[in-house]
């Protein structure tokens, strides 16, 4: 089989680095890729906006599939018009993929099929906003309404955070994306991410994780894309993964199908454990960056025949088989992120991966020969263990290996499923 992956940051990699695993693979593209990406695909230096543009390579090059990563090609309808040129796609339509696009959809979606989430109001102006806020006090989130790369979620714990918030996305702070503007409840509990494919009909349940997304050690400074993430997440029991396929997942490629939005591809589940049990806080519409990477070292199965069977309809012919082990993710940043931070800082070396650990690339480039940072997440060093502590201990040994002065790491990656281990 001849495969193009689109996208270029840790999720990518860890994708590409299961896909070359496959037996059945002729081969692999990536586009655009990245450094770590070259070592399992050949890079192709496409526009992944310029739609045309890809379907004309997919079939210069006779590619049987395309598996698409990131969420903005998804929203984009990158999905819909490859399968209208005929090449099976991994990925929901961009009806579909509104899941992700607009957080108002989502809560729109759970109040019409009773999927459980917190309470909300969307609004267009700030105004109105801030009123609702001030009827409801903190603490309360606020959701810019569309894609933010994970940074469009305040969870305030004053009513002078919230309004500082609202402000921050009608001021532009996000773009078009925060153009309207979710406010939820807060929600108490644990947080887990939940991972299920569907094919529009059947759904087959992956693994669960644990993301880290703020910057700061013991869960302190502001949201950022993922600082780290494990899994399993012990908090997401047998128990809990039955009543969230049943309460959440269900309802929704049901009522997905039913409003004429068939979804195939990955649920990404962000969930709260409440004193209630699961509630929704979102839904993602691809692999979760970087709980992909987690997830990658846990699957034994070949990923290769899933993916195929969710993008063309037989989901119900495959199953996926995990590795009791735990796996842990540490992501080393760019010193500043998420704010403003220096690119083109060069990274002196990077350690070899062995059974039990792996650094996955997410902002690297090559640059006179040499490798240097390109984003504000840029490395990714995983790790597998009988336990979490384990893992952790593993991923963070390698992470100290590491030779980038301008990268820095949350120490603390696990703490919540360490401190259950211990007891």
């Amino acid at each position: 089989m001849k495969v193009l992956l689109i996208g270029s940051g840790g999720r990518e990699h860890a994708l590409a680095w299961k896909i070359a695993q496959s037996p059945l693979l002729n081969e692999l593209y990536a586009a655009p890729g990245n450094p770590g990406i070259s070592d399992h695909a050949t890079l192709v230096a496409l526009n992944v906006e310029d739609h045309a543009a890809v379907i004309a390579f997919a079939k210069e090059k006779a590619i049987d599939f395309v598996v698409v990563g990131p969420e903005a090609p998804l929203v984009a309808g990158l999905a819909d018009d490859l399968r209208a040129a005929g090449i099976a796609t991994f990925g929901p339509s961009k009806a579909a993929a509104q899941l992700e696009g607009s957080k108002g959809f989502t809560k729109d979606l759970c109040a019409r099929y009773d999927i459980p989430t917190g309470a909300y109001q969307r609004f267009k102006s700030a105004e109105p906003a801030k009123g609702y806020v001030r009827a409801q006090g903190a603490p309360i989130v606020i959701k810019a309404d569309g894609l933010a790369a994970g940074k469009g979620v305040t969870v305030a714990m004053t009513e002078a955070e919230a309004l500082a918030a609202i402000d921050d996305c009608f001021d532009g702070a996000f773009g078009a994306a925060g153009a309207e503007v979710v406010v939820e409840a807060f929600l108490d509990g644990e947080e887990a991410s939940f991972f299920c494919l569907s094919d529009g009909k059947t759904a087959l349940a992956l693994a669960t994780a644990q993301d880290h997304k703020r910057v700061g050690d013991g869960d302190t400074g502001p949201n950022t894309g993922g600082m780290g993430a494990y899994s399993p997440a012990p908090v997401m029991t047998p128990a809990m993964v039955e009543r969230t396929m049943k309460e959440i997942i269900e309802p929704t490629i049901s009522g997905m199908a039913k409003d004429g939005n068939p979804f195939s591809g990955v649920f990404f589940a962000g969930l709260m454990i409440t004193a209630k049990g699961p509630e929704l806080i979102e839904y993602n519409v691809r692999f979760g960056d970087p709980e992909c990477q987690v997830l990658m070292m846990r699957l034994k199965s070949d990923l290769l025949p899933i993916l195929y069977a969710t993008a063309t309809g037989t989901l119900d012919k495959v199953e996926a088989e995990w590795r009791d082990d735990a796996a842990l993710t540490v992501v080393l940043a760019s010193k500043g992120y998420p704010g403003a931070y220096d690119k083109n800082t060069p990274i002196a070396h990077i350690p070899e991966a062995s059974e039990e650990a792996k650094v996955f690339h997410a902002g690297t480039a090559l640059k006179d020969g040499g490798l240097v940072a390109t984003g504000g997440r840029v490395l990714n060093v995983t790790a597998l263990g009988k336990t979490v502590t384990e893992a952790q201990a593993r991923a963070y040994a390698m992470t100290d290996k590491v030779e980038w002065e301008n990268g820095f790491c949350r120490r603390d990656i696990g703490w919540q499923a360490v401190a259950r281990e211990k007891v």
